[in-house]
């Protein structure tokens, strides 16, 4: 029995993890600066939940919430919190609630703010859903999620070249390490034998002998390194740098580049502790150390030496945790926390200094501290940090960095030359943050500088001063402010027994505090020798300049996506569709012909319904409407389609003749739309005209035939597998199933209903949500639609009558068709109220109410209509799928799986027991989006008309315009 204090926490632990997503759906319908108080107070409840959470987990708790997605499947939506997950968490809403703070300021005055804030939100609910995942499916679920809303940040000024090629590059290289770390949690789920994340970290041993260890670890790093921009990966971060300052101060701080850490350092019990993990993990992070280092002191972009500066740290924390002692996954811990607060501080520092002088060249700056003090101190602080000088957070650190790297681990090469690598690699870092500080804000004030810049707004610098007040208290107070936090998510991740670290400025003279005062004297002797060759140098390392990961991607990219796949293409197909097709169909019936004839039981049938003439008559009106359609469809499309249509309106009668009367309801009104939705699409296609000459020529008339016979074949085929079919006996199966318990289980008596809104109502979920992408899509693609010159005109029938007879036409009938409209209304809600006991539902309803809007086209015209009518298609999509979610995730609240319904009869005064099912609302949500994405097509079609109109106006114009002249 679960306890009230357990269910407040698992409750806690639910809304950290929704509150972000409810937030960012907010945003969108928010306007001004109403969207970052929003964005702010979410993040400050963030800060709250943490804190809320914080009682348990530090005393030593895992905190746990499931909510059982496909339990027959062993599927679940898992929430878990231990130590390392909630120091992350707090991380990530107290750096997110400062860039709010920041980004009011910062782009107060652009547009799309409410958008901004809304990726903004969705972002930190990816990444909080990072940490909080206790399945590892759901970890990967929310890890490409925040390649996707990354890549939507990173591009927000898509207005620009830098911009685009930045976002597109990241998503690219995140997406594919995504794929990944995808195959290498499915392989860790089948050797462990579960996906649940404290099944996978107690089974490390498990894991390591199992000779699936080298895939899955391979996997697992490709994963975490292109995530976290180690080498060879690291490109994409520097080209993100176009992304507002505000996105880099949080992206590439405390979260998105972190990611890939957290998952190595959550892991290594799992998959640590080998010699291919330390090899891999510490040699790759030490590489990327150095490398980040040596291309930062070069850089003359602010951003893009912040930008070197986050990769070098990112492998500094790499290294650390494939040495995977217990000091140092402490001191990543550790360092996480540091570089968060330091980095995020000077990348808004950047933003201050780019926001006031309009430049980020450190070539072009200089003498800053006079005309900003302020900011040049918070600067100096928060570079010394990153530096890693003494009473700052980040000496503290690399000084525990420095001690494992002196410490002996194994003897390999790479453990003995741990302690030069350390030394090198921090020396660079000193020397870019002495770069940092002396060329921004040291030296002469440059000439068009002078006079025109200022000191920061106060709340522009603000959060910089928060974090660099941060910087100074846990450099010179450790223990008391950050030491039980670091211990706790240290034992979170080596367990209960890891002995308690004393988090102190002073551990007496040893090697490691004398190789940090060595990299220090090192960096500044580097910058020395170098500060007057750089800036005259290119944007690069000497020699290694020309050497750009980014322009190798991109060739690499050229080549495989489009240079090779067009020479392939070349050779073995075509760009013509009918061959293509015409191998498709060869294929597909070679196949079937193997597989029937090689497996099928050609028995005589055992079930023999009688035989019915007028049914045959039926099919064979049907059958000559196929072969009709298909002989007319080149050059008289008008008689073609109304042939097709005999052919689908004999299909309906079959379902009725075969007692399916939901199906045949649905085939009738699918057949009225699509049919006259057709008739208006090919109103603008070019005329096709009968008797060309190439129609007569031997090849023309050869592969008529080819298409002929392989036509005739796959349709006998088809033809002859459902005959066989049908007419065999009748066995048990899971449509038994469904009659047995529609009832009792759904609350409904009709049982296809029943199945598609409740026993299968995720597939039609996907099957809506696959509707609104495709009304969306055919909408776009018509909006840049340009009918063919000669469809502009109008109809011939149409030049042959006069205006008033053209207005006259159809008159009797057009007034029918606006009487229909409240009509089809009430047979919409009709079809709606009694789809779950009778033929109907909410998709037959919502084709009915399209039908309404549909006919009221068909009698008047566009700008009549709309006159008249706001329909607002895409909103009803949108609240079709709001319905339906809702509906689905309100199942939660009572504990059951998504989309869970429940059904039950509920007293109305006067009518009595009436029967009730929440899966009426998610047939609502199926009728609103079905009315929604139909009209969409119907309102892209329509307006053709008025294009058309527009540009037969204009031809007419044209030659009174010369008569003028």
């Amino acid at each position: 029995m679960i306890t009230p204090t357990a269910l407040a926490q698992q409750n806690l632990l639910v809304l950290l993890a929704v509150l972000p997503f409810l937030s960012a759906l907010l945003l969108i319908s928010v306007s001004g600066r109403a969207a970052g108080i929003l964005a702010g107070i979410t993040m400050l409840a963030g800060i709250a939940l943490s804190a809320g959470l914080g009682g348990p987990v530090m005393s030593g708790e895992v905190l746990r919430a499931s909510l059982d997605w496909v339990p027959s499947a062993g599927l679940s939506l898992s929430l878990r919190m231990d130590g390392f997950a909630w120091m992350f968490a707090t991380l990530v809403s107290a750096i997110g609630l400062l860039v709010v703070v920041y980004a009011q300021v910062y782009m107060a005055g652009k547009d799309r703010l409410p958008r901004f804030f809304a990726l903004l939100m969705a972002f930190t609910g990816a990444m909080q859903g990072i940490l909080l995942s206790g399945n590892l499916l759901m970890l990967v679920v929310f890890w490409e999620l925040t390649s996707v809303v990354s890549f939507l940040l990173i591009g927000f000024w898509h207005q620009g070249q830098a911009a685009r090629d930045g976002a597109r590059t990241a998503l690219l290289i995140t997406a594919m390490g995504g794929l990944c770390l995808l195959l290498a949690m499915l392989m860790l789920g089948h050797v462990v034998g579960s996906h649940d994340l404290d099944v996978v970290l107690a089974a490390g041993p498990q894991v390591r002998e199992h000779p699936m260890y080298g895939a899955i670890l391979a996997l697992f790093l490709l994963g975490a390194f292109t995530k976290s921009a180690q080498v060879p990966f690291h490109f994409w971060l520097p080209g993100a740098m176009s992304a507002p300052t505000p996105v880099s101060a949080f992206l590439h701080s405390a979260t998105m580049v972190k990611a890939g850490v957290f998952l190595l350092i959550r892991f290594s019990p799992v998959l640590g502790g080998t010699e291919a993990w330390f090899l891999a993990v510490t040699g790759i992070g030490m590489v990327t150390f150095l490398t980040g280092g040596v291309i930062a002191l070069f850089r003359h972009d602010l951003k893009g030496l912040l930008a070197y500066s986050t990769i070098s740290h990112l492998g500094l924390i790499t290294a650390l945790a494939g040495i995977g002692s217990q000091g140092a996954i402490l001191a990543a811990i550790f360092h996480i926390c540091n570089h968060a607060v330091f980095k995020a501080s000077l990348f808004m520092t950047a933003g201050i200094i780019d926001h006031q002088t309009g430049t980020r060249d450190l070539r072009k700056l200089g003498g800053l501290a006079r005309v900003m003090p302020f900011t040049a101190t918070l600067a100096i602080i928060a570079s010394a940090a990153m530096a890693g000088v003494p009473l700052l957070n980040g000496f503290l650190s690399k000084e525990m960095f420095l001690a494992e790297a002196v410490a002996w681990h194994n003897g390999s090469w790479l453990d003995d030359s741990l302690p030069y690598l350390a030394v090198v690699a921090s020396a660079f870092s000193a020397a870019y943050a002495i770069r940092f500080i002396a060329s921004v804000f040291f030296g002469p004030l440059p000439d068009p500088l002078r006079g025109r810049v200022s000191e920061a707004p106060v709340l522009l610098r603000l959060p910089v001063s928060l974090l660099a007040a941060a910087c100074l208290a846990v450099g010179i107070l450790p223990a008391p402010v950050i030491g039980p936090v670091i211990n706790r998510a240290a034992r979170a991740v080596l367990g209960p027994d890891l002995p308690y670290y004393d988090i102190a400025i002073w551990h007496g003279v040893n090697a490691a505090l004398m190789l940090s005062l060595v990299s220090l004297g090192v960096g500044t002797l580097i910058y020395a020798m170098t500060r007057t060759r750089i800036p005259l140098g290119p944007e690069g390392p000497p020699l290694l300049h020309r050497l750009r990961g980014q322009r190798v991607f991109d060739r690499l990219m050229l080549k495989g996506a489009w240079v090779l796949p067009r020479r392939v293409l070349g050779r073995l197909a075509t760009e013509r569709l009918q061959p293509q097709l015409r191998l498709l169909v060869a294929v597909a019936l070679f196949l079937a012909v193997a597989a029937i004839g090689a497996r099928f039981p050609w028995a005589p049938p055992a079930r023999v319904t009688d035989f019915s003439p007028a049914f045959a008559l039926m099919w064979l009106i049907g059958g000559a409407c196929a072969v009709g359609a298909a002989w007319q469809a080149k050059y008289h499309r008008f008689a073609a389609l109304a042939m097709l249509g005999g052919a689908g309106l004999v299909t309906c009668l079959t379902f009725a003749w075969l007692s399916a009367p939901d199906l045949a309801v649905t085939q009738l009104l699918v057949e009225v739309v699509t049919t006259v939705l057709l008739l208006l699409g090919l109103r603008w296609l070019p005329q096709r005209r009968a008797g060309l000459p190439e129609d007569n020529l031997a090849s023309a008339r050869r592969r008529r035939m080819r298409d002929l016979v392989m036509a005739v074949a796959g349709g006998s085929g088809i033809a002859l597998v459902a005959h066989s079919v049908m007419t065999r006996p009748l066995v048990p199966n899971v449509g038994d199933w469904f009659l047995a318990n529609a009832y009792y289980e759904g609350g409904g008596t009709n049982v296809v209903n029943v199945i598609l809104v409740d026993f299968r109502a995720f597939d039609t979920f996907g099957e809506i949500a696959v509707l609104a992408i495709v009304g969306l899509t055919v909408y776009s693609l018509l909006r840049r639609f340009r009918p063919a010159p000669e469809s502009v005109d109008q109809p011939n029938q149409q030049q042959a009558t006069s205006q008033q007879a053209l207005d006259d036409y159809l008159m009797v009938p057009s007034v029918i068709m606006l009487w229909m409209f409240p009509v089809l209304i009430m047979v919409a809600a009709y079809f709606f109220f009694r789809g779950h006991d009778l033929p109907g539902g909410g998709f037959a309803a919502g084709v009915t109410m399209a039908i309404a809007f549909l006919l009221q086209y068909l009698a008047t015209n566009v700008r009549w209509v709309e006159a008249r009518l706001t329909i607002l298609p895409i909103r009803w999509m949108g609240i079709g799928l709001l319905i339906a979610v809702g509906t689905g995730m309100g199942s939660w609240i009572f504990g059951y799986p998504f989309l869970s319904a429940h059904a039950r009869y509920v007293s109305i005064p006067l009518i009595g027991n009436v029967p009730a099912a929440t899966a009426l609302l998610f047939d609502l949500g199926v009728f609103a989006l079905v009315v929604g994405a139909t009209v969409l097509m119907l309102i892209a079609i329509a307006h053709q008309s008025l294009r058309a109109a527009r540009l037969r106006e204009q031809d007419d114009a044209a030659p009174a315009t010369k008569e003028i002249r």
